[in-house]
């Protein structure tokens, strides 16, 4: 005979396997240090100078 397993326990083993690969994803996603963030703000703010810098504006 198999062995004797307890649903409840087995439901919340699986439950904790779902949230866990769920937070692997958002740790994948949205893990950006703040240095990060602000390195990518002034990196868009730099290319957004060049670009508005180079604009020919009519007379």
């Amino acid at each position: 005979m198999g062995e004797v397993v307890n649903l409840r326990r087995e439901r919340k083993r699986q439950a904790r396997g779902v949230a866990e690969e769920k937070a692997a994803e958002n740790r994948v996603r949205f893990g950006r240090t703040g240095a990060q963030k602000a390195a990518d703000r002034a990196e868009a703010e730099r290319t957004r100078r060049a670009h508005e810098g180079a604009e020919l504006k009519p007379e």
